[in-house]
């Protein structure tokens, strides 16, 4: 998505040393069917952002860090957008409910599994997600991302990232339920939240 909204085709994108290795390893897969060169960066160092400004995509932080960490990314949001890239974070919902939301640093694109918010493991999966952007962005969404894989027999394999297969197969043709749509999770989601109520004090207790 960051890709397709730059305003001329640039090919680097990068990544703070403490995302999680399993994202930058989905951004390592996709980016490099696209021909993008993805950078791992760290950024305590000012001129870590500046060695790529001028074929810079954008720039993907986790929130909070995987060492837990809590940063203030403000002036390196500004400092990429001046670059003309976009700002991505990888956030957590749960640890949104008590810090202060990507809006504040003027992130672009925000994007995060919801399985901490209210939905239980499932012994791997399904898991939600939630994938948000911009205003200026929104006209960018991807209705479907579609992964090519192998499975265990060694065949080829297709598989949809952002929507499931159901979605996509009217009633009377479909040879399995609906179990695995994601409106199931994401509903699981909303009245998780919906339980335990807006107050502050309230997030903070199941949060600990």
């Amino acid at each position: 998505m960051a890709y397709a909204t730059a305003k001329m085709k640039r090919h680097t994108f990068l990544i703070d040393k403490n995302v999680f290795p399993q994202t930058a390893a989905v951004i390592r897969g996709r980016a490099e069917g696209l021909g993008i060169t993805v950078h791992e960066i760290d950024l305590t160092s000012p001129s870590s952002v500046d060695a790529h400004k001028t074929d810079l995509i954008g720039l993907l932080i986790q929130y909070p860090a995987k060492t837990g960490q809590i940063n203030e990314y403000t002036e390196i949001s500004q400092k990429v957008h001046d670059l003309g890239g976009q700002f991505i974070c990888a956030a957590d919902l749960l640890a949104l409910t008590i810090l202060e939301p990507p809006s504040t640093f003027n992130a672009d694109i925000v994007v995060g599994s919801a399985q901490r918010f209210g939905v239980p493991m499932g012994f791997g999966g399904p898991h939600a997600a939630f994938f948000a952007c911009s205003e200026a962005n929104k006209r960018k969404l991807p209705g479907r991302l579609v992964g090519v894989s192998k499975d265990r027999l060694d065949h080829r394999a297709l598989r949809l990232s952002l929507q499931t297969r159901e979605q996509h197969i009217r009633r009377e043709k479909a040879t399995s339920n609906i179990c695995t749509s994601q409106a199931l999770l994401a509903n699981m989601s909303a009245f998780y939240a919906i339980y335990h109520g807006p107050e502050v004090e309230q997030r903070q207790r199941f949060c600990c």
